[in-house]
């Protein structure tokens, strides 16, 4: 059975595509594993790794509305190796890479954010709006450490903000050294606490880099070596996180860490409607309607960008909730999840 030999092609074939413009070329490599899959059905046929790659083949067709026919690309020459191929030769360190060639398929992911008040949207897809005032996990499994730390958004308002970040990228002996990185506002630096930018002096050091995408603003954090990307953000007074995850990753936790906004949400002693309640520091037609510039659709990101409006009187929260909402898009495994009505 060479079901091994078909998938190591297909990545090959599909480890550089990136971005929208992906969608031929995809198809072609997915069209290409299906014909390799069936040229070994023969010899396959009892092997679990044959049966998943052609169910995940079917799977990623549909997801990217590919047809059945048309061209196939030639399987790529394999360069000359100093090793015998096979997962060893692999880089371990490309969390992605290494899943398709042991499960034959690729990895699924899940998305959590945190912004504005700060809304959380859970890796479940549920939404809450929380008071939670102080410091609270996002995150903490075997992996990452994620830390959110919240203060009143207005005086004498229940309301709070994420004003500090702290993200632990646990050390991972093939990969990484382990990492701290934090932000504040007003300091959104491009640079983990020790000063680097990358992952450490390891092999894998590479697959753990920071992107600065507008300055003291706007972060990105690739970890490829778990197959995750981070996005930090400020806008006006407050910060805003958001990820997309492996599942394995996301799930890679124990009973006692019970308490991670992005897995249950805020406990429901700490949730509040996003109803604007008494009087509010903005009208809330105005606020509605500064939202709706940046939001057209009134989904529940509609909705905490009016209640961030309304009770804080700051239109920066306008950015916040866009900010939520574009990296959502980048970061959703499907699309159709991306509104959530309430």
């Amino acid at each position: 059975c060479k079901i091994l030999r078909c998938n190591s092609e297909y990545v090959a074939a599909t480890l550089h595509l990136r971005g929208p413009d992906r969608g031929a070329a995809f198809c072609t490599a997915l069209r290409s594993y299906s014909l390799c899959t069936r040229r070994t059905a023969r010899t396959c046929r009892g092997d679990l790794a044959f049966h998943s790659a052609v169910h995940g083949i079917e799977d990623l067709m549909i997801q990217n509305n590919c047809s059945k026919e048309g061209p196939t690309a030639p399987p790529r020459p394999r360069p000359p190796a100093p090793n015998p191929p096979g997962f060893e030769s692999l880089d371990i360190c490309d969390y992605e890479r290494s899943f398709l060639y042991k499960h034959g398929r690729p990895p699924g992911f899940q998305h959590c954010a945190a912004f504005g008040d700060p809304h959380i949207r859970t890796f479940h897809d549920d939404f809450y709006t929380c008071r939670v005032e102080g410091s609270w996990p996002l995150l903490d499994n075997d992996y990452l450490f994620v830390q959110a730390t919240s203060s009143p958004v207005a005086k004498g308002s229940n309301a709070t903000v994420t004003s500090k970040l702290t993200i632990i990228f646990k050390s991972m002996k093939e990969c990484i050294d382990q990492k701290v990185y934090q932000a504040e506002l007003d300091n959104v630096p491009a640079a983990f606490q020790d000063g680097s930018v990358n992952g450490g002096a390891r092999p894998g050091g590479s697959s753990l880099v920071i992107w600065e995408h507008s300055p003291g603003r706007h972060v990105e954090i690739r970890a490829d070596y778990i197959g995750t990307t981070i996005a930090v953000r400020q806008a006006g007074r407050q910060l805003s996180f958001s990820i997309r995850a492996a599942e394995e990753v996301a799930r890679a936790f124990t009973e006692e860490q019970d308490l991670q906004l992005c897995v249950g949400g805020c406990p429901h002693s700490q949730r509040m409607s996003r109803s604007p309640r008494g009087h509010g520091r903005v009208p809330t037609e105005t606020a509605q309607a500064l939202c709706r510039e940046m939001l057209p659709v009134e989904d529940v990101y509609f909705q905490s960008c009016v209640f961030d409006v309304v009770t804080s009187g700051d239109t920066n929260f306008t950015m916040a909730a866009h900010g939520a909402l574009e990296d959502a898009r980048l970061f959703l495994p499907n699309a159709e999840k991306l509104h959530i009505f309430q």
